[in-house]
């Protein structure tokens, strides 16, 4: 399963190793410089492998120290040690046999973050996908599952705190200082899942009773003056605990749960057995400097990563290929988790446009791959919107498929069958098919093709046959290495709505297979009859975005106004209000791109103010309604040959539009929508303060100045519209006295908090325009940058490259060019990090053709180096077409 020679890997390959690890025993001596690992292995030749076949375990950079076979020192001529493999061959004829393993490691040079490192005083550990290699010589993938026991011994002044997965056991003195502690954990699990940390940490505890009234100590660790910031992050997981039990009977299996923030981290969290660790931006929050959407992500990610103990820890993925087999899965927990704690319709429209944002777009382009891959050059790249958001998409439709009570025997007997697997997709859904009778074969080609399926709709009502005839055609674009596609099983719920907005229930439905109101879309094309409709009906498809597809279909702004108006079902009414707005601002990029004038015609002006004003609705979806698609979105729409300058001049001729004729519903609610009340992160208070902004955005185009923001900003009591109102300010009046004033009030209240001042630098690196380059580079050159931490780097150069369209696509080519010159230095650090901010220029082949070859120049740069890790070399290659 070697990635490092830029060798494809394939599926089809798959071989079960030939030896089994029956388990793992570890000693680490820590030392910045010089970490001594033992690792005490205990091995048996697999069933039916050839006899005489070497032992070969992967390495990645180690320094080999010595080899004993069954205790005895091993001859030189018995093994053969590189930094990257070790071969070990006269192995014993015993059924069971030992190696024990030393290597020497230095975690303070470990800057690429990936096996065991040090950062800010403190070792830290990160498997996921191929990291334990970097640590010892293992058979290092998610197969190979193992009995772990660890030995942890350092300095007690340099790291009290001793910790790795499992149960604890025993503690005690070494004499010179030093200590250890010994950690069990009685579940198998691959390498990947092995976790330590070691350092100075304070801890937040508390505790939990499972239903079957098991206690767990709950401990949460971070840096010390940080614990208050933590009881957020304690509160997410107890709920999160409770609710895997009441929703799919999921307990708990240890004595004890550990959370621990790191500041250096190359992901968002990690699930490792008992000892998650976290990027501790998804840990604290209090209300002087975590908006709501920190929240929000710290409870989506806390419950995330928790579920993981049984879809992806209990049962693990046989090989990478099926990652989305914990991955998607896990991201349909937590969305579930999150709606039910928060706002459902909400949730579900934020779940929406971060695929249309993210992983449309992948599927579009040069990157697009299936659900499951088939092959990969360097597995990091394959942790993608694709495998976590449609894999999670994939499973919401099988639950709508089979409906909830049968997706829920098939989930639970997925767990039963599998507990302790490492299992695969075919193994996943052959449960559904066995508890529920279904068949799944065709619904498979979800995980098995990539692209997204655009279904072209046409309808026509017939008065004196009171039938509504609708016409469904399906096509999957085709994507790199593959043409010719299947016809997906694509469940497409859908609602009929009169004239008077009353929802009409069709006596006969021809053509089609229906449960309920979902229609079964298997073929490529449909010919579907609602029979006794007695007045032309408007028709609403893909309610609740029933499937992750992209549809055509010509309604009139008058029937998408009507829908905006009447939609009972708070996805497909902003849906509705979305597609006006995007089909306006389509129309208006043509004309700014060609130099006419932009027009903005009532229907969406209307239907907007009215959906604003309605306070039926929750405050959150009043302020989705009217925040318009972002010019990203608007350019993914267009597809091809697009200039960001025209989008970003027609958004803004239609948001002066709105602003205008809205104004003053614009300033009653901004006047009346925050609580009066000290600051909650509860759902309804974030939701009043996001419509609250939005509202303020609007009223930024009519009479509102940067001079006027200022008092506000200086008097807001929480980071929600503190932030909110620098973004505001910076976007909207850059350069202006107010604005400067503003950004350097929260430089120097904020500027021993670095995660606050990654808020700072993201709001300077997205002001449109061409001069925000060069504030870019000079904050780099400030003590707040450091190129060797992944969240500062997201936050600089990642929120330029990706959340930036007209700076980053300046007509001259230099934002591509500083790009490259970035994804050069980073990849020398940080491959990972590298490979992942350098995914912002996937689109690049839709741009004009100037922009175009710039970007392919710059593209060129960076593959013209000759020493690039496989990270970033297989993301150019494949974006070059290579």
């Amino acid at each position: 399963m070697r990635t490092e020679t830029g060798q494809d890997v394939r599926l089809e390959d798959y071989k079960p190793t030939a030896f089994e690890i029956e388990t793992v025993d570890l000693t680490f001596r820590l030392n910045p410089e010089r970490t001594i690992v033992t690792s005490r292995l205990s091995l048996r030749r697999r069933s039916g492998a050839e006899k005489n076949s070497p032992l070969v375990l992967d390495g990645d950079e180690l320094t080999f120290a010595g080899l004993k076979i069954n205790d005895v020192a091993a001859d030189e001529s018995r093994f053969t040690a590189t930094p990257s493999k070790l071969e070990v061959r006269d192995l014993p004829a015993t059924e069971f046999f030992t190696l024990e393993i030393t290597t020497e490691i230095a975690p303070v040079s470990n800057s690429k973050l990936m096996g065991l490192y040090r950062s800010s005083g403190v070792y830290c550990t990160q498997c996921e996908a191929e990291g334990f290699r970097r640590i010892t010589y293992f058979l290092d993938r998610p197969d190979v599952l193992a009995i772990y026991s660890t030995r942890i011994e350092a300095l007690a002044a340099e790291a009290p705190l001793l910790l790795s997965n499992g149960n604890p056991g025993e503690t005690g003195d070494l004499g010179d200082g030093w200590h250890y502690a010994v950690w069990h954990d009685p579940h198998p699990k691959p390498s990947y899942l092995f976790a330590l940390v070691a350092g100075d940490l304070s801890v937040v505890r508390d505790s939990f009773i499972t239903k079957s009234g098991k206690p767990v100590a709950l401990e949460i660790y971070v840096e010390h003056g940080k614990e208050a910031q933590a009881s957020y992050a304690m509160d997410a997981l107890k709920r999160s605990m409770k609710w895997d039990e009441d929703r799919f009977g999921r307990e708990y299996d240890l004595s004890v749960f550990m959370i621990v923030a790191v500041s250096d981290f190359n992901m968002g969290a990690m699930e490792n057995k008992g000892l998650n660790i976290f990027n501790d931006k998804y840990v604290l929050a209090d209300a002087d400097t975590a908006t709501d959407a920190d929240y929000a992500n710290i409870e989506a990610i806390i419950a995330h990563e928790y579920f993981h103990n049984w879809t992806g820890n209990r049962i693990t993925c046989r090989d990478w290929f099926q990652l989305c087999l914990k991955e998607g899965l896990t991201v349909y927990r937590d969305h579930e988790f999150s709606a039910d704690m928060r706002s459902r319709p909400v949730k579900r429209i934020a779940e929406v446009r971060l695929l249309k944002a993210h992983q449309f777009p992948e599927d579009s382009g040069p990157l697009a791959h299936p659900v499951r891959p088939v092959r990969y050059s360097e597995i990091n790249n394959f942790y993608t919107a694709t495998v976590y958001e449609k894999g999670s998409e994939v499973v919401r439709m099988l639950a709508t498929i089979l409906g909830l009570k049968e997706f829920k025997n098939g989930l639970d007997l997925y767990f039963s069958r599998h507990d302790g697997d490492a299992a695969t997709i075919e193994d996943f859904l052959a449960c559904f098919e066995d508890a529920t009778g279904a068949d799944l074969s065709q619904f498979s080609v979800w995980y098995h093709q990539a692209g997204t399926p655009v279904i072209t709709v046409g309808s026509n009502y017939d008065a004196s046959e009171r039938t509504l005839k609708v016409e469904i055609e399906q096509s999957v674009p085709a994507t790199p290495g593959e043409e010719r596609k299947k016809p997906m099983h694509i469940p497409l719920r859908f609602g009929l709505i009169a004239a008077d907005g009353a929802e009409i229930e069709a006596t006969g439905i021809a053509g089609v297979t229906t449960h309920g109101d979902v229609m079964h879309l298997k073929k490529r094309r449909h010919e579907i009859v609602f029979k006794g409709i007695q007045s032309r009906p408007v028709l609403s498809l893909n309610r609740s975005f029933s499937a992750p597809i992209n549809i055509r279909y010509e309604q009139s702004s008058s029937d998408l106004s009507h829908l905006a108006r009447f939609e009972t079902e708070p996805y497909s009414r902003w849906q509705a209000l979305n597609e006006l707005a995007m089909r306006t601002l389509i129309a208006a990029a043509k004309s700014a791109r060609a130099e006419k004038a932009v027009e903005c015609g009532p229907a969406l002006v209307e239907s907007l103010i009215a959906t604003l004003a309605d306070d039926k609705l929750e405050p959150a979806l009043r302020g989705q309604a009217i925040t318009l698609p972002s010019e990203a979105d608007i350019a993914r729409e267009i597809g091809n040959n697009i200039d960001p300058d025209a989008i970003y001049t027609a958004r803004n001729a239609v948001l002066d539009r709105i602003a205008a004729d809205g104004s003053g519903t614009f300033s009653e609610i901004a006047d009346t929508i925050l609580p009066d009340e000290p600051y909650r992160p509860d759902a309804d208070s974030a939701g009043r303060r996001a419509l609250y902004l939005a509202c303020l955005g609007y009223l930024t185009r009519t009479d509102t100045s940067a001079e006027d923001l200022l008092p506000i900003f200086r008097s807001a009591d929480n980071m929600t519209i503190l932030s909110g109102l620098l973004g505001l300010m910076a976007h909207r009046f850059p350069g202006s006295n107010a604005t400067e004033t503003a950004l350097a009030e929260f430089e120097k209240r904020f500027s021993k908090n670095p995660l606050v001042i990654d808020k700072w630098m993201s709001v300077q690196a997205t002001v449109p325009g061409s001069d925000t380059l060069g504030r870019v580079k000079h904050l780099m050159a400030t003590p707040h940058f450091s190129i060797d931490n992944p969240n500062r780097v997201r936050a600089l150069i990642g929120s330029f490259a990706a959340g930036n369209p007209t700076g980053f696509n300046r007509l001259d080519g230099d934002g591509y060019t500083f790009l490259a010159e970035q994804i050069v230095e980073l990849d020398s650090r940080n491959p990972q990090v590298a490979a992942r901010i350098l995914t912002a220029m996937r689109s690049w082949k839709s741009l004009e053709r100037q922009r175009r070859e710039k970007a392919r120049a710059a593209l060129g740069m960076i593959s013209g180096q000759e020493s690039l890790s496989p990270d970033v070399r297989d993301i150019t290659n494949r974006m070059l077409g290579q």
